[in-house]
């Protein structure tokens, strides 16, 4: 399958064409066809599989192709975070070039003067955070009675973050009868359930998560005990200043607390996490891209939005709960041809998650000297 024989308008193939994307990724080949069928869709794809397009292309093609003079949405986006809201807003504005189909973007940490003033407009397709959306809704700034196409995107991170019950509350607000699309980076227990009480007989599609990791990236596995971590890692990123390293943790409360360890030792850190405010995490992010500081401490939900092209350096503080993740966050180095370093620290009952992420990527992590 390629973009020109699925039957998308010629004002999307244009924009495709643009763009430079020449085929369809995995997940846009199995998932398009069956939204342009008008079908439920639960999709398990990660961040980098061109998921966003996976919905984006076909529903601009959809409402493209309906009649309607309403000012209210007729689609809806719900994210978790602003980073993605605006990623996804770049993106229909990527593929929506040449179409007269209005999007806009609204999230919480900001004034709502201006998106106010915009929905007042009228908009056909709205992507949303849930707090700032129900605040506009009760309000009643937002009408979603014409919405027809509902996109739940990364919604194993609105679980962890929780917003379940606003994302039900935002359901009983919008029509019954409607295509919705659930699409999450992984599919535990609790998204499967959530999925079968908001999807009617949903279509399954899904891309082998990464399993491999790239060779430009050299791994090392401290073992330790966990109340040596702070100690040792103090020491590591004293010996090498200017290295620019990620450091993952599990929690936000550990994140929290490691950057008060670190800072008193010398060593000025960033933390970004989901209690943290919009602006706080744009502004960690932006003085760690910049170079203002040198060490960033993140969890995983909030590490998603961050692409750093030449990042020397990760270090796993704590083993993550699943072995793909351990892939992801070691894929934020060695990128374009650069040589990465990413070394974990392994306390006695992390020991079987490591045997996880050994089995998956498919040889034993080197024990560091």
């Amino acid at each position: 399958m390629d973009f020109k024989n699925i039957g998308l308008i010629a004002p999307l193939l244009k924009a495709i064409d643009g763009l430079g994307h020449t085929a369809p990724t995995d997940i846009q080949k199995q998932s398009i066809p069956y939204i342009l069928q008008g079908k439920n869709i639960i999709g398990c794809a990660q961040t980098g599989t061109g998921k966003t397009g996976a919905f984006a292309i076909p529903l601009l093609h959809l409402l493209a192709t309906e009649q309607y003079t309403g000012k209210k949405p007729r689609a809806l986006v719900v994210v978790p975070t602003r980073e993605l809201a605006v990623q996804i807003g770049q993106s229909f504005a990527g593929y929506g070039k040449y179409l007269p189909i209005e999007h806009m973007v609204i999230y919480g940490g900001v004034s709502q003067v201006n998106q106010v003033s915009r929905l007042q407009k009228g908009v056909d397709i709205l992507v949303a955070t849930p707090g700032r959306l129900l605040d506009l809704m009760n309000q009643g700034h937002v009408d979603l009675g014409s919405v027809r196409r509902l996109i739940l995107d990364e919604a194993d991170n609105m679980l962890d973050m929780g917003f379940v019950n606003d994302i039900k509350k935002i359901l009983k607000r919008m029509p019954a009868q409607k295509q919705t699309l659930l699409f999450s980076a992984t599919m535990p227990k609790a998204i499967r359930k959530f999925a079968g009480e908001i999807l009617d007989q949903p279509v399954e599609v899904s891309v082998s998560p990464i399993s491999s990791t790239s060779e430009k990236v050299s791994q090392s596995v401290f073992f330790i005990d966990k109340n040596q971590k702070t100690k040792r890692l103090t020491k590591m990123l004293l010996g090498e200043k200017n290295i620019q390293t990620l450091i993952f943790m599990r929690t936000k409360h550990g994140a929290d607390r490691l950057a008060k360890s670190l800072g008193k030792s010398g060593v000025q850190t960033a933390c970004i996490h989901g209690n943290k405010s919009q602006n706080a995490r744009e502004n960690a992010l932006l003085s760690f891209k910049n170079g203002k500081i040198n060490v960033l401490i993140a969890t995983d939900i909030a590490s998603r939005g961050i692409d750093i092209k030449e990042l020397p350096q990760v270090i796993n503080y704590d083993l993550p709960g699943d072995s793909e993740t351990y892939v992801h966050r070691i894929g934020r180095t060695g990128r374009a041809g650069k040589e990465g370093k990413a070394v974990s620290f392994c306390s006695e009952d992390e020991r079987p998650m490591l045997a996880k992420i050994q089995k998956l990527i498919g040889f034993q992590v080197p024990i560091a000297q």
